[in-house]
C-alpha cells in the first residue's frame, strides 16, 4: 500500500503545499529562485489546510516589485467575513539586487518567471520561482516520446526479471 493521504496528488517534497509539475512539461527551467510571499492571515491558514493551485500561475515585475499572479488559494471557511480574494495578485519578497538581475534577464532573453512550488520554511511561506523559456511543440512531443520509451524499457526489464525467476521455478 502506498504511503500518504491517498488524495491522489503527488507533491515534490514533504514540506510542499503545492507544486507545479506541469511547468517542466511546458518550459525549459533554467534557474530556480526562492522568494518570500506576502500573505494575509486567512491565506496562511488556507495554505496550511487545503493547499493552492499553481497550474496557470506566473510572476511579473510591476512598479519595481515582483508580483505573483494566477495562484488560487482557496478561501478559509472559519474566516468567512474577513476572508481573502482567492485569485488576487500577491507580492513576492526578494532583495533589490536579485530583482534587478531578474528584470534584466526577462527583458533581454525573452524568458518568463514560473512558480514551481509553494512550501513552508518554518513559519514562513516561500515560493520557488524558475526562470524559464517556453518549449516548442516539438520539444514537448520529444519529451513525451522519451519518457514513454524509458517506461517501456523499465517495464520490459522488470517483466524479464520476474519471468526468468518464474520459469526456473516452473521448470522443476
Amino acid at each position: 500500500m502506498a504511503k500518504g493521504s491517498g488524495r491522489g496528488k503527488r507533491k515534490v517534497g514533504p514540506r510542499d503545499v503545492a507544486s507545479n509539475r506541469y511547468a517542466s512539461h511546458r518550459y525549459h527551467l533554467l534557474e530556480r529562485i526562492e522568494c518570500g510571499i506576502a500573505l494575509q492571515g486567512s491565506e496562511v491558514k488556507a495554505l496550511r489546510t487545503s493547499g493552492a493551485q499553481l497550474k496557470d500561475a506566473y510572476a511579473s515585475i510591476r512598479d519595481g516589485e515582483l508580483w505573483l499572479n494566477g495562484v488560487y488559494i482557496p478561501p478559509y471557511r472559519p474566516a468567512a467575513r474577513e476572508g481573502h480574494d482567492p485569485e488576487r495578485a500577491r507580492k513576492l519578497l526578494v532583495h533589490r539586487a536579485e530583482l534587478d538581475r531578474l528584470a534584466g534577464a526577462l527583458a533581454e532573453r525573452g524568458l518568463t518567471l514560473v512558480p514551481t512550488r509553494i512550501y513552508f520554511s518554518g513559519p514562513r511561506a516561500k515560493v520557488e520561482l524558475a526562470l524559464a523559456r517556453g518549449k516548442d511543440l516539438y520539444d514537448k512531443r520529444h519529451a513525451l516520446r522519451e519518457r514513454e520509451s524509458k517506461r517501456e524499457m523499465e517495464r520490459a526489464l522488470r517483466d524479464a526479471q520476474r519471468g526468468g525467476s518464474r520459469q526456473s521455478v516452473r521448470g522443476r
